[in-house]
């Protein structure tokens, strides 16, 4: 992907060279128009210019012109009476297959070739393979750090007379560094709606950029926007939470000194284990404390009955993805999509190595949390090293975490306190029990109170809630051996303490 300066050097260096067509992959005409205008005053040329008001103007000039024909036959015209010459057309679509738009342009193509022209196409979808045939492509990326910082900076400095704007250097970094992925007016919009709602600037209202990453980018389906409580609190799991305090400080690390170091962030981690205990909460957990905004993948809807469709939708969530970092992204129960992939499917097979080739090469600051409950149906290629940071095990809870969770669940929804004999009861009775099943017990008590009143949360009462649980250790002993057996030979406990065997 190709910053401001880059880009612009490669469109200049086609233009001289006279390549027929030059894609420039974009979504913001403006600074694609920006590039343009700086060129033709740099080279001292004429960049006649298409855009969809129907007009055509001089790229560094004042005068339009109105079309009313077809725009492509207005170039066409262009070409043959001006040679050598540069036209660009601007937001251009329809030209990723073989129709008969794409065709015309074809034809525009080999008639620039024949008059020593070049016709400048932006755009944000992909382009026919013989179109492409005739010229080059490059990228106009979002803004990067140093723009973004460079338009903070432009900002604070057109408002500081007006309104009380109290960033630092430090504070402008950070705001630029929350904002990648967004566009320059995207960029302008954010920092007036803060400006205006709160009548000044400061680090306190740094926050408020995390948000509005959610808001800008709901349009993608298959991915959404999880809401992570401040009070959000996990039980056990210490190994787990240890290794992330660790790897926090290299996820945050500069990019000078990881490149000093030959390093790259932390990619994430693979959690498997047996259901309800702790996977999915995981997740939420690392966005809690890394201040991070998590978003839920769904991989599942992805796949499309239309050829092609699927794999268009994954490049465009791992492009969302790559475009809202820093983030935590998570997948939940992962081997759904890697069993598509298994089935013979060859569409599920092409998803899955965009996947997998993501994993591995991605340099943005993306932390993936990914959960799996039938581990079974994990290929060996998901645990190549480069994929994720570390894979972990999550067994049902020891006494240890047993007692901690019954003391927050019983704190947080019946609102009493527990003698140490009576946690100590709960606790023997919970063996085998998983977190979710712990809470499914007391809230089960804690809904009474709604229609009887407090009275009825009795240690009598809470017992017979416990006793009546059928946890999933017993339902299904079978799968939970299986889990276990695999969670000792290729994963890293997520607790210092095991769960104690099943009964």
């Amino acid at each position: 992907m190709g910053n401001y300066n880059s880009t612009k050097a490669e469109i200049k260096n086609y233009i001289c060279a006279r390549t027929p067509l030059i894609v420039v992959d974009s979504s913001e005409r403006e600074r694609v128009e920006r590039i343009l205008k700086e060129i033709a005053t740099e080279l001292n040329i004429s960049i006649s210019y298409y855009t969809d008001a129907k007009q055509v103007s001089t790229i560094n000039g004042n005068t339009t012109k109105d079309v009313d024909n077809d725009p492509l036959q207005f170039i066409a015209s262009f070409f043959k009476k001006n040679r050598n010459s540069t036209f660009a057309f601007g937001d251009v679509k329809r030209i990723g297959e073989d129709n008969a738009y794409s065709r015309e342009v074809l034809n525009i193509l080999y008639l620039a070739k024949e008059t020593n022209c070049t016709l400048i196409l932006i755009t944000a979808d992909s382009v026919w393979s013989r179109l492409a045939q005739f010229g080059m492509l490059t990228t106009l990326d979002y803004p990067d750090i140093d723009e973004r910082v460079q338009q903070i900076q432009e900002f604070i400095g057109q408002y500081r007379g007006r309104f009380s704007i109290d960033w630092n250097s430090n504070d402008i970094r950070m705001a630029a560094t929350l904002m990648r992925g967004f566009t320059e007016i995207q960029i302008e919009n954010i920092l007036s709606t803060a400006l205006i709602s709160n009548q000044r600037l400061d680090n306190t209202h740094l926050s408020e950029l995390t948000g509005q990453k959610s808001k800008l980018y709901a349009a993608v389906s298959c991915i959404q926007s999880v809401q992570v409580h401040q009070d959000l609190s996990v039980s056990g799991l210490d190994t787990l939470k240890e290794w992330l305090a660790a790897k926090k400080r290299v996820f945050f690390a500069s990019d000078t000194a990881l490149r000093e170091r030959d390093l790259s962030t932390p990619k994430g981690i693979l959690l498997a284990g047996v259901p309800g205990c702790g996977k999915s909460l995981s997740a939420k957990m690392v966005a809690k404390e890394w201040s991070l905004p998590l978003f839920r993948f769904d991989i599942g809807s992805v796949y499309d009955k239309w050829v092609g469709e699927s794999e268009k939708k994954m490049k465009e969530a791992l492009q969302f993805i790559d475009n809202v970092s820093p983030c935590v992204v998570w997948i939940d129960e992962i081997e759904k999509m890697l069993s598509v992939s298994d089935s013979g499917n060859d569409t599920g097979k092409r998803v899955l190595g965009q996947f997998l080739f993501w994993l591995q090469e991605s340099r943005s600051r993306v932390f993936l949390v990914a959960t799996a409950n039938d581990i079974s149906l994990l290929p060996f290629e998901l645990f190549r090293k480069g994929r994720f940071s570390e894979i972990f095990f999550i067994d049902l809870p020891n006494d240890f975490e047993r007692r901690a969770a019954i003391m927050q669940y019983v704190s947080r929804s019946l609102h009493i306190h527990l003698s140490e004999n009576e946690i100590d009861e709960l606790v023997t009775l919970s063996k085998g029990f998983s977190y979710s099943d712990i809470e499914y017990a007391i809230k089960d008590v804690a809904q009474l109170t709604l229609t009887e009143g407090q009275s009825v949360v009795t240690q009598k009462r809470i017992l017979e809630s416990f006793e009546h649980v059928v946890p999933i250790s017993k339902n299904n002993p079978e799968m939970i051996e299986k889990i276990r057996k695999w969670g000792s030979e290729r994963a890293v406990a997520a607790s210092n303490g095991a769960g104690g065997k099943a009964e």
